[in-house]
């Protein structure tokens, strides 16, 4: 993640002043980050805190929607507070904003939280630089995912964020069927559609390499990802590494834009959102303009 320090802090309609919010968190016990009725959602709890220490209710936007059971490391998130609120979360002269907010919105978390306590971490909170957007501004994202196959020695403490694959898989294989998926595509084939969005992406990054304890690394990134994308891609390299499938099965699935009763997700809990990627802070109102009019358009890009 960009750790750069913000020129100018971004001032909005109103003359309200945008916060990055940069998150972790253990996605097993809630059902994906967006609020849901009646469930537990990693959004929910962050805006009840936030609800909490702000006394109104708040909406975040954030880098990229995770499903239940997935887990983030870098996650970023934005929201919009008063210059009044960011200067009076102080709690002493000596403190920063910055620091207090952190400190203070962790602390309402807590409370939210309850026996979950930790389970979502705020890890910095600091003003956003001018056309900074949490979502539309981001260059890419790029998320893990750990296998542990039949061969390889299962770790026990590990069990909650790596696949336990009841099969033998071949790497070489994964990765060839991988490398004509990369670049700008339309990955319908792999994704559930949302009305009136685009399913084209530009995938960066796919590779599969097996680590000194056996397990098997999953490496993804994109300018963004559809509705279960890695999932799905996952779910197809995993027939191919069964060698169950041929290498080009999941480029002729993408050509063909075919999804049928092979169109398998992996499972969830070892899916980690790593980091997000935005650019320098002068580009960053150019790129989510950009974002915005890709997004909004169902047509191939």
């Amino acid at each position: 993640m960009n750790h750069q320090k913000p020129a100018v802090p971004h001032v909005g309609g109103g003359g309200f002043r945008r916060v990055r919010l940069d998150l972790a968190y253990d996605g097993g016990p809630f059902s994906g980050w967006a609020i849901q009725p009646g469930r537990r959602t990693v959004q929910g709890a962050v805006e009840d805190s936030l609800a909490m220490l702000l006394r109104r209710p708040v909406r975040l936007t954030v880098a990229g929607r995770t499903d239940a059971g997935v887990h983030a490391r870098g996650q970023v998130a934005h929201l919009d507070v008063t210059p009044q609120e960011w200067d009076g979360i102080r709690r002493g002269h000596d403190v920063e904003p910055a620091d207090s907010f952190k400190r203070r919105l962790n602390g309402a978390l807590g409370r939210v939280l309850g026996d979950l306590h930790g389970a979502v971490e705020v890890l910095s909170a600091a003003p956003a630089p001018e056309g900074f957007d949490a979502r539309f501004s981001a260059l890419w994202r790029r998320y893990s995912y750990r296998i542990a196959d039949a061969s390889t020695r299962r770790d026990p403490l590990r069990r909650a964020v790596t696949l336990w694959h009841r099969h033998d898989l071949d790497v070489d294989l994964m990765n060839q069927a991988a490398r004509p998926l990369l670049g700008l595509q339309d990955f319908k084939a792999f994704a559930k559609p949302r009305v009136g969005s685009t399913t084209v992406r530009t995938l960066q990054r796919l590779d599969y390499d097996r680590g000194p304890d056996g397990v098997i690394n999953v490496n993804v990134q994109a300018d963004a990802f559809c509705h279960n994308m890695v999932r799905a891609l996952t779910g197809a390299a995993l027939r191919v590494g069964e060698r169950r499938e041929e290498p080009d099965w999941m480029h002729r699935r993408l050509l063909a834009g075919v999804r049928d009763a092979k169109s398998v997700l992996a499972a969830p809990h070892p899916l980690v959102l790593e980091e997000v990627h935005y650019p320098d802070d002068p580009f960053l109102l150019q790129r989510a303009i950009l974002t915005r009019a890709r997004r909004g358009s169902p047509a191939p890009l």
